[in-house]
């Protein structure tokens, strides 16, 4: 999809989009998904705490090194249900033509919770 057929997002909706760091726990694989997928536990720090999600992200990572990795998520959509398990945060990377997903992530270790801009 071009950017040219994309709706336009005024600058009040984006603001509304609570992105923000945070580091996952655990992480457990999730055979009941469609397509391969992990179940993440992460930490948004004190103030949103911690939070579930399940990411398409086995192409590219394996569990052991999204231990104790941070990444960006929204933290602000509606929980979603997929299949018995809750996802309570959608987990931000760059998806490639293969379907592969590449996580966003800070360059450097920060503040658990702080907020994208």
């Amino acid at each position: 999809m071009s950017i040219e057929n994309t709706a336009s997002l005024s600058w009040e909706e984006f603001e509304r989009v609570e992105m923000r760091v945070g580091t996952i726990l655990e992480v457990n694989d999730f055979p009941e998904a469609r397509n391969p997928a992990y179940q993440l536990t992460i930490d948004f720090g004190t103030i949103i705490g911690i939070r579930k999600s399940s990411a398409q992200i086995t192409q590219r990572y394996s569990k052991e090194v999204l231990i104790g990795r941070q990444i960006v998520a929204v933290v602000n959509f509606p929980k979603k249900q997929i299949g018995k398990f809750r996802s309570e945060c959608l987990v931000l990377g760059a998806v490639g033509e293969q379907g592969d997903v590449v996580l966003l992530a800070p360059d450097f270790k920060i503040e658990n919770g702080l907020r994208i801009a």
